[in-house]
């Protein structure tokens, strides 16, 4: 009796955060370069109440479920033109690479600024990198020397004088992983690598499996409003049904009692 309680308990637990995962989709439909996260559950271990042999099948009362992941979708999110020239968009695989006081980050959100020191930079301070890793910077645009500037599908900053001639000053790099699924979110659309995402491989956009750069547009969120309050919608029945179970056995229960009495 005491399994089917502690059964329904881990599915209130696991449809509880089924539906945190749901909700949170839900709060970033407008957050430029948000990718949707998925539930995965699996159940727990099952107690062995006998063996198999050579022709009976073995006899096992499981004990739950439980949240095996969350699964990030990293397909594209629609564009959504800005006109502002040092906002990017990645047509494709890949993450912008950041340097935030000295820990490598990535993201795919392209709201980028030009900051007081002439770096490109996201509006919390991080500095957007090259494929070198290093700071991009665009000081040479304060100069004078040049009247305006702009970004390639491959990511090369060039500063256009008044001639009209064109002068490549910074590159922008992007960094792919072999398991993208595998990188950890830090908060404000970043990621960082660990164990399962492997060690990003840094290069030139619209090259070598990259995807390419489209200035003056964002990439919009990814996450299928329809899909998620469905989503909210089954994990709210499971959570139902889980309660339902925890109320069933606690009836049992009761009969059990009143039997001694």
């Amino acid at each position: 009796m005491q399994r089917s309680l502690f059964a329904g308990i881990s599915g209130l637990n696991a449809h509880q955060l089924m539906i945190d995962v749901a909700a949170n989709n839900i709060a970033n439909v407008n957050t430029a370069g948000y990718k949707s996260a998925s539930a995965a559950f699996e159940d727990t271990m099952s107690q062995t109440l006998a063996n198999a042999g050579n022709n009976t099948n073995p006899v096992q009362v499981g004990s739950g479920v439980k949240l095996a992941a969350t699964n990030l979708d990293f397909s594209e999110g629609a564009p959504e033109a800005t006109g502002v020239p040092e906002n990017l968009m990645i047509n494709g695989d890949g993450f912008f690479v950041l340097d935030k006081n000295g820990t490598q980050m990535y993201t795919r959100c392209g709201d980028f600024n030009r900051d007081a020191n002439g770096h490109l930079a996201t509006s919390d301070g991080a500095l957007v990198c090259d494929d070198q890793g290093q700071p991009v910077d665009l000081s040479a645009l304060q100069s004078g020397t040049y009247v305006s500037f702009s970004i390639g599908q491959d990511g090369a900053v060039s500063g256009i004088d008044k001639n009209g001639a064109s002068t490549q000053i910074a590159q922008i790099g992007l960094a792919t992983f072999a398991n993208p699924h595998g990188l950890q979110k830090v908060g404000n659309n970043d990621y960082i690598r660990s164990a399962s995402s492997g060690a990003p491989a840094l290069g030139v956009p619209d090259a070598t499996g990259r995807g390419s750069l489209t200035s003056g547009s964002l990439e919009g969120s990814n996450v299928d409003l329809a899909k998620e309050l469905t989503n909210l919608i089954v994990a709210e029945r499971g959570f139902q049904a889980n309660s339902k179970s925890i109320t069933t056995s606690d009836e049992v229960l009761q009969t059990l009692v009143n039997l001694k009495q």
